[in-house]
């Protein structure tokens, strides 16, 4: 009996999520490296990735490369199944949600910050529902609330305007953007 051998052909688009979602680890990773002040509050800078795919090629490649960047980032930083991968999973998971059904409103009004935005403030709520269901069984880890929906301001703001510069800045080669009305929105 032989043993069976089983070929995998990457597309184009496979090598292309595993380019960008090599980008979102390497930044996931450095992001580990910058001291701050508060435990949980982080700049997200894979984000920045994440939402040109989303506006670049569309929802599903973005799910990809979030998803990738969640599992291989905390196998790298050395948090695998432990509770910041669960809440870092729990953020994304809910910032694509909110991602998703963001896409659908008009163009005009939700560009790259506005989306930045709701997926800033959807993954904060998404990480204080699980420490709240999980990690901390009282009511108290709403009192930051605050400082978190200060983070999501700062660094949703920030990292929506970085998105649109390079969306801007950077041409579009491929017919790869999945919406003509996003094509519009990001030019």
């Amino acid at each position: 009996m032989t043993p069976s051998i089983i070929e995998i052909h990457p597309t184009a688009d496979d090598r292309r999520i595993a380019r960008l979602a090599a980008a979102a680890i390497a930044l996931t990773v450095a992001e580990a490296a910058i001291p701050m002040p508060l435990p949980g509050v982080k700049p997200g800078l894979a984000n920045i990735v994440i939402l040109i795919v989303l506006l670049r090629w569309g929802w599903r490649d973005a799910v990809w490369v979030a998803l990738l960047r969640v599992f291989a980032g905390s196998l790298l930083i050395g948090q695998f199944f432990a509770p910041a991968f669960f809440l870092s999973l729990a953020g994304s998971v809910t910032s694509l949600a909110v991602l998703g059904l963001a896409m659908h409103l008009p163009r005009r009004w939700f560009g790259p910050v506005s989306l930045s935005l709701c997926a800033a403030f959807a993954h904060i709520g998404g990480q204080l529902v699980l420490a709240r269901l999980w990690l901390v069984p009282h009511d108290g880890v709403f009192y930051l609330v605050p400082v978190f929906a200060g983070a999501a301001t700062l660094f949703g703001l920030i990292n929506g305007l970085i998105a649109a510069r390079l969306l801007r800045d950077w041409p579009v080669s491929t017919p790869a953007v999945a919406d003509p009305e996003l094509r519009d929105s990001v030019s």
